[in-house]
């Protein structure tokens, strides 16, 4: 991979998460539209989440999450948000970028929750056959 790739990956990062602090912003914005809302609440609380949906750690499936279903995501909220608000929350998103980057410790621990839930019930199929 050479610098002029590099370069372009990590400006396409940047963006993906400057329109994330957007959709944080756009989804309290009382002037987005309430379906808007919760499109780019769903996105955000998944992005922020401490936790994610598929684990890191499991090879390959675990950046998927990542790579596509998060820009997927926002490219989806941006497009159900009217595009004035989009403009207005363009600078206040840049202030919040600088400061700190919120957490979502519900979803984090929704997510935590799921897979207790799908590991009870692997081991339950496994005594059974047992």
């Amino acid at each position: 991979m050479n610098n002029s790739s590099i370069s372009k990956l990590k400006a396409l990062a940047k963006k993906l998460q400057q329109n994330l602090f957007i959709l944080y912003l756009s989804y309290k914005d009382p002037r987005s539209p309430w379906y808007a809302k919760l499109v780019a609440m769903l996105v955000v609380a998944y992005a922020f989440s401490p936790i994610d949906l598929i684990p890191d750690f499991i090879p390959v499936l675990g950046y998927l999450d990542d790579l596509i279903i998060v820009p997927l995501g926002i490219i989806f909220a941006l497009k159900l948000i009217p595009p004035y608000i989009v403009e207005d929350n363009k600078e206040a998103a840049e202030k919040l970028k600088l400061s700190k980057k919120p957490k979502n410790w519900f979803v984090g621990i929704l997510f935590i929750i799921i897979w207790i839930i799908f590991a009870a019930w692997i081991c339950k199929i496994i005594i059974h056959y047992i």
